[in-house]
């Protein structure tokens, strides 16, 4: 995979749509600049898409995946979970569906490699292996294996777009992707394992400090290149996160917004960033997630959270719930009288 490459295929955002989007915001009939980030945020969504923003078709990529350091006791629940929530997923009844129904965006889930399959025709098959190994004695995964996940979830955009999807949100679902997150980032970012390690979905002192030791033990075992994203990724990561790093990259390649979901999903945000600098405009925010380093990786991306819910709960539900909003945006950016109708 030629990262140099694909980021000279990302083309910047489009100047003349977003000065086009401004113009209009700031003709209609309220104080200029009064709906703060939404504002700011169909701007950017207008230069993403190079003309009217417009997201009348959304869904949510919900990427399934197991990781080989759960046999580290690094998780409160047991790995048998992601397969059981990929089925319920599939079959539309997780709280990610529920929510997506509200914003009316469809909910896709993808296998990108759990420890054993799901038979449900609505999900996705794009497995790279059945989970990654345990990081703690070697890497996670081959480098090739994560560019095959990293090209897997470009090729998600690809199709998407060619089904008239306008916007992208990122969701997963794989028990121990806290540990694999806070471990990438804590390289990427060079800070302590201590900082950058959460209580995931619930864990005691004791496990978080089995957690804390886990990641210690991967980082020091595998030697990570912080200069290298791909290395760090492959040696530390999952294909959970892997194929969502190919989601933003897709995204900038094909010009569809992709809203960051949480911890996990700004991380491979990260990666993305790291391996292809031009991608960064296409990231929109949703939430600040509960996860203690994901405001380290928030600020690193240089975006702020919409939404300060103390969510964490993962399959994409913070990036769902702000569809909503940036529907009620859009609805006063097309609809509002503007000054001259009033004539001022």
């Amino acid at each position: 995979m030629n990262v140099q490459k694909l980021n000279s295929q990302i083309r910047p955002l489009s100047e003349t749509a977003m000065r086009a989007a401004k113009t209009r915001w700031d003709t209609i009939a309220k104080p200029v600049g009064s709906l703060g980030q939404l504002e700011e945020l169909t701007i950017r969504i207008a230069g993403i898409q190079g003309g009217e923003p417009n997201l009348d078709k959304r869904a949510v990529l919900v990427l399934c995946a197991d990781n080989g350091v759960c046999q580290q006791g690094v998780a409160s629940t047991p790995a048998e979970i992601t397969a059981v929530m990929a089925g319920f997923i599939a079959q539309k009844r997780s709280s990610v569906c529920v929510m997506a129904r509200c914003a009316n965006a469809d909910v896709i889930p993808v296998d990108m490699g759990m420890f054993r399959t799901v038979a449900e025709k609505n999900l996705l098959d794009r497995r790279v292996a059945s989970g990654t190994a345990d990081m703690t004695s070697g890497p996670a995964m081959t480098r090739k294996q994560a560019e095959q996940a990293i090209e897997a979830g470009i090729e998600l955009v690809r199709s998407c777009k060619e089904q008239g999807y306008r916007i992208l949100a990122t969701g997963e679902m794989g028990i121990g992707n806290t540990t694999t997150s806070s471990a990438v980032a804590a390289v990427l970012l060079s800070r302590d394992p201590y900082e950058m390690t959460g209580r995931g979905a619930g864990l005691d002192d004791e496990g978080l400090e089995r957690k804390i030791s886990a990641i210690r033990r991967a980082i020091e075992v595998n030697q990570p290149d912080p200069e290298d994203a791909l290395d760090v990724l492959a040696k530390l990561g999952g294909f959970d996160i892997a194929g969502l790093c190919g989601v933003f990259l897709g995204g900038a390649l094909y010009g569809v917004p992709v809203l960051i979901d949480g911890f996990i999903s700004a991380t491979a945000a990260l990666v993305a960033a790291r391996l292809c600098p031009n991608a960064n405009a296409y990231m929109l925010p949703s939430h600040a997630s509960a996860e203690p380093a994901a405001k380290y990786v928030l600020d690193e991306l240089r975006v702020l959270p919409i939404l300060q819910a103390n969510m964490r709960l993962g399959e994409g539900t913070g990036a769902v719930a702000v569809l909503p909003l940036l529907d009620m945006a859009l609805a006063v950016y097309r609809e509002l009288m503007t000054f001259a109708d009033i004539g001022m």
